[in-house]
């Protein structure tokens, strides 16, 4: 796709019909990283078409996989010598790449990844990853932007994570998996990511067991198995394409596959005025003729993801009354205000929470998507608005948006390409 290509909406919009959701990229870019923990062939199933799932398959390529996609499939296998150091030009474009260290630390005695790129909406820093690799027994440096690591091989430990961070609980439970001896891994992330990633595993044979109270416990082993795993939907794509349901007498379908992962932002639309209906794997939603307003603060699994924040605050911006949207998890993650604010949207921010009154009605203008997840709520404002929104950046909204464009343009919005 050309970087100069814009999403152009004329709105505003009444989405009606049945939207499919792909396979979770958030899912889908773990386990595509923990395939480098065995020569073994590696199946992976409902894979979804983006720019991240390339990135992280060129990583794999380079670091001596051969990999081959058909449809949603990917099939990973080994392929030249395996080495331990990531690109930097591949590396820069996704943060997901930094989950290749734990798979490879286990492997390998020596490993040198690039501090990982991505979307600006925050440090991340990778703090939490190294303090517990150096818990396993590995030495570390940072040095030029890249992260060193050796070791004469990992051995079991007790982590605790400051934060459940996703990524660091990812990248510890791969490390863990080659380590010596048993590693306990406390205040783990708990998202529904996390557990694929340990299902996987799993299946190839890993011995993981999941406590109640945020407990992961790895027992380390050296041989894995050839795995056929077939991934989840995406939840953060059907949380959006739900939200887009609340558009005023929208009515939108949708099969997903776990909608209990969806509790909380059902929960929150339902509070605004929305008419939701699950039943076993299909939902729908309704929209409200009145759209109110609402309070959420995000946080991690089961809380409201912080990944849906930019697209709840596009509707919120209509909805009647003074909503309030408090980001805990990213300090940078409003960069889609100044955008909506451009569209009309009334927004203050203070600190990490934003107070959004409701406007009647957006007015169609020129917008940039700063990240992913902001190129979303965009989207969607431009559906509510009068006129014609152009959206820039295009290259941040095809990383986690399957056919979006596509996808709208059959819910009868007038969306296209230009």
């Amino acid at each position: 796709m050309n970087n100069n290509n814009k999403i152009i909406i004329e709105g505003p919009s009444t989405l009606k019909g049945k939207v499919n959701i792909s396979g979770s990229k958030n899912a889908v870019l773990p386990i595509l990283a923990a395939t480098l923990m065995t020569d073994k062939k590696c199946i992976i199933r409902n894979v979804p078409d983006l720019s991240d799932i390339s990135t992280m398959v060129q990583v794999l390529e380079f670091l001596g996989k051969k990999v081959q996609r058909l449809n949603s499939a990917v099939t990973v296998e080994a392929g030249g010598k395996m080495q331990g150091h990531a690109p930097y030009e591949l590396v820069k474009k996704m943060r997901a790449s930094i989950l290749v260290m734990g798979a490879l630390a286990g492997r390998m005695h020596e490993v040198r990844i690039p501090l990982p790129g991505g979307c600006a909406i925050g440090t991340r820093p990778v703090d939490l990853h190294l303090k517990g690799m150096k818990k396993m027994g590995a030495k570390l440096s940072v040095t030029g932007g890249f992260v060193n690591l050796s070791s004469k091989g990992l051995h079991g430990a007790t982590i605790y994570l400051d934060y459940p961070s996703v990524g660091a609980t990812e990248n510890l439970i791969m490390a863990a998996c080659h380590a010596e001896g048993e590693t306990i891994i406390e205040n783990a992330a708990r998202e529904p990511e996390v557990i694929q990633l340990v299902d996987f595993l799993e299946q190839m044979g890993a011995n993981i067991s999941n406590c109640d109270n945020n407990t992961i416990k790895v027992k380390g082993k050296n041989n894995y198995r050839t795995v056929d795993f077939t991934v989840m939907d995406d939840r953060i794509q059907a949380g959006t394409y739900l939200i887009a349901g609340c558009i005023k007498n929208s009515k939108i379908q949708m099969e997903f596959s776990h909608p209990e992962v969806l509790d909380s932002i059902i929960e929150k639309l339902i509070e605004c005025g929305a008419n939701i209906t699950v039943d076993k794997n299909n939902i729908n939603i309704n929209g409200p003729a009145h759209l109110k307003h609402a309070e959420i603060r995000t946080s991690p699994y089961p809380g409201f993801p912080t990944d849906l924040q930019a697209p709840f605050m596009a509707l919120m911006s209509i909805a009647k009354g003074v909503s309030v949207i408090s980001e805990e998890i990213f300090e940078s993650r409003f960069l889609h205000c100044g955008e909506l604010v451009r569209m009309g949207a009334n927004i203050d921010i203070k600190g990490n929470t934003a107070m959004v009154t409701g406007v009647k009605c957006l007015s169609g203008a020129p917008v940039t998507a700063m990240d992913l997840r902001g190129g979303a709520s965009l989207i969607l404002a431009g559906f509510l608005a009068e006129g014609r929104t152009e959206i820039s950046g295009l290259c941040h909204i095809e990383r986690g948006y399957e056919t979006v464009v596509e996808n709208f343009k059959n819910l009868g919005a007038k969306i296209w390409i230009g």
